[in-house]
């Protein structure tokens, strides 16, 4: 089964008095009728054996977003014979994947192995907080970018595309459920002193393909203290726990621009602040089509289904506590919710509380924070998370992917309490559902998890094999603001087999 642009439409010789016409259809929405032929010839050339068999075989999928970086040493590629300053305090346990130790502090994950795919070989040159590059076609990245959401340069977010291409195989039309919404709240909304970071944005697609936003209502039930050199943060923490009434909402960002501008100026919504950089495409021709697509989008963004599953409140109590009664345990059960209600893809950030530098990004008392503020909510939710889509059916049917920009330095740091910085020359990613092969290991480093010694693997080649699962040939091409036809991911980049099943 060959898709265009994600539609069920099988493959034959030639193209039908049908496909004219459904390209005819398409054009009315932005796919001009050259375009349309060359995406079918690119499925024409769509690999066989066992990556047509894997071709959309996830039908939605949850990106678990962990951001700032896990350390590869103290997740899934441990290096215990490694000296001290390389491998670290923690120590090694078996898993149900036979040869894959994971750290000693994901005792839960430990038994779920044996239905993931762990890639040990990502890799590419640029050691930076960038999602944007992690997670969209864009070929290069810098730091000017990725503190930079306007920035001409960008490509739209994964997701984005996704929604994309699947309103564009509708005729333009959107779904009848949202079918983008990030948790748990706007990306890097909840830092002090830095600007929004870029990635989960939908760039020149235009406004109306965003990810949908969630805000999340409820309180941290745990103080912590967060630093870096002439900053602080103590106060409650909701990724170390939060209160049995939180819950999900919908963004104000996410509503249509009736508001009055005294309430706009208050909210200060990320997605305005941004739209109002974009008004030289608001005013063309594809900005006024996008303003449609968006107002018929938000006429179902507003509906109590949406509400509803959004609502985790409504679960018992032992399926809350089964993804642990913490942010990211609650965001993650909320995008279970929202896949069962109809979306197709969930992001779910583990973002930055309080504090620009937060989240995974241990500079700074390394050890301790993965500890007490990380592994233990990680261990939890992502298990709660396989279990109950394995126990509801969902699995083989939902792509799951944890993933960040990089890793960590093989080397610790002994300045500040012990630290590791960035380093994207060796990381790990966890994949698992929708099409992925059930225990399995993709690729290796060398003695200190510092350099790829086998299988290489882009963050561009993960995308690739993504959208594959998803049903989208990677080969697939996007108009950009002048209807130039843009690669969702770079030429020389391909689905990775050996994850597949």
């Amino acid at each position: 089964m060959l898709r265009v642009l994600g539609s069920a439409r099988r493959a034959c010789d030639g193209i039908t008095r049908r496909d004219m016409l459904h390209a005819g259809g398409l054009s009315m929405a932005g796919l001009s009728l050259d375009r349309f032929l060359g995406l079918k010839a690119a499925q024409a050339s769509t690999p066989q054996g066992n990556l047509a068999a894997s071709f959309g075989k996830a039908k939605q999928c949850i990106i678990l977003y962990l951001y700032g970086a896990p350390s590869q040493l103290e997740t899934f590629d441990m290096k215990p014979e490694a000296p001290v300053e390389v491998r670290g305090t923690m120590q090694p346990i078996a898993s149900t994947l036979p040869g894959l130790d994971v750290c000693e502090h994901l005792p839960k994950m430990s038994r779920i192995m044996d239905r993931t795919t762990v890639v040990r070989s990502v890799t590419h040159p640029y050691p930076l907080h960038g999602v944007a590059f992690a997670m969209t076609g864009v070929p290069t990245i810098d730091v000017a970018m990725e503190l930079n959401p306007a920035d001409l340069k960008h490509h739209p977010y994964f997701g984005s595309c996704v929604e994309y291409l699947d309103s564009q195989a509708r005729g333009g039309r959107p779904g009848d459920f949202v079918q983008n919404v990030a948790l748990p709240f706007h990306f890097s909304s909840q830092r002090s002193d830095q600007p929004f970071r870029a990635g989960p944005y939908a760039a020149y697609l235009g406004s109306a393909y965003h990810p949908v936003w969630t805000e999340f209502h409820g309180k941290g039930t745990k103080s912590c203290r967060k630093w870096r050199p002439g900053f602080e943060y103590i106060g409650p923490e909701p990724y170390l726990g939060c209160t049995d009434d939180s819950h999900f909402r919908l963004s104000d960002a996410n509503q249509l621009p009736d508001l009055t501008a005294d309430r706009l100026n208050r909210r200060r919504s990320l997605l305005e602040q941004f739209d109002a950089s974009r008004r030289d495409l608001d005013a063309s021709a594809a900005g006024a089509s996008l303003s449609k697509f968006q107002q018929m989008a938000f006429s179902l963004v507003g509906s109590p289904k949406v509400s509803d599953a959004l609502d985790v409140r409504k679960e018992s109590r032992e399926t809350r506590e089964l993804y642990g009664m913490q942010l990211f345990g609650q965001s993650c059960l909320a995008a279970r919710r929202m896949l069962e209600a109809g979306t197709k893809l969930v992001s779910v950030f583990w973002d930055e509380f309080g504090l620009a530098g937060d989240a995974w990004d241990t500079h700074y008392d390394h050890f301790p924070r993965m500890v007490d503020q990380l592994l233990p909510g990680l261990d939890q939710a992502y298990t709660g998370l396989i279990l109950d889509l394995e126990r509801r059916g969902m699995l083989d049917e939902t792509l799951v992917v944890c993933i960040s920009e990089h890793g960590r330095t093989p080397k610790v740091t002994p300045q500040n309490n012990g630290g590791r910085g960035h380093w994207s020359q060796a990381y790990s990613a966890l994949f698992a559902g929708g099409g992925i092969a059930k225990g399995n290991v993709v690729g290796a480093t060398d003695q200190q998890a510092g350099h790829v010694t086998n299988r290489p693997v882009s963050p561009k080649d993960l995308l690739a094999t993504m959208y594959h699962l998803l049903g989208i040939d990677p080969h697939t091409t996007l108009p950009d603001r002048t209807n130039r036809p843009m690669p969702l991911v770079p030429g020389d980049s391909s689905v990775v087999a050996e994850m597949l099943t």
